[in-house]
């Protein structure tokens, strides 16, 4: 499987039908499992949020149900910036994962402001990618 946690890979190798479900998702909604799972900052939560996503799926969603797309602290920024904001829109949706992930995988706070202001400058230039 993907770029998956052991503990998601565990509970859906636990749960023949959640692992069905999850080969019927679009890769944009796996990769959005896997980043809500892997934004936790805290080993626990991550656990907890991989071993509630065979529940998830039997219950029929087919994404997380409160996971941002776009951090607020990257959605602060491209509003201060018209340039970036305006490029943003023309990006795909896995462009965009792409920029948030890489910012959400900073590994310290001021790693992440670095990465925001670096995103921001290279949206602003029309780049595609981190």
């Amino acid at each position: 499987m993907e770029n998956m946690s052991p503990d998601l890979r565990e509970a859906l190798a636990a749960d023949p039908q959640a692992s069905a479900t999850w080969d019927t998702l679009t890769p944009l909604a796996r990769r959005d499992f896997i980043s809500w799972i892997e934004s936790a900052r805290q080993p626990q939560t991550r656990r907890r949020r991989a071993l509630s996503v065979p529940d998830r799926l039997a219950s029929g969603k087919r994404r997380p149900c409160c996971y941002a797309v776009v951090p607020l602290s990257v959605y602060t920024a491209l509003n201060k910036n018209a340039q970036a904001k305006a490029k943003w829109k023309e990006l795909t949706a896995d462009q965009k994962r792409d920029f948030t992930d890489w910012v959400e995988t900073a590994a310290s706070p001021d790693m992440r402001e670095a990465r925001i202001t670096k995103a921001i400058s290279s949206i602003a230039a029309g780049k595609t990618r981190p």
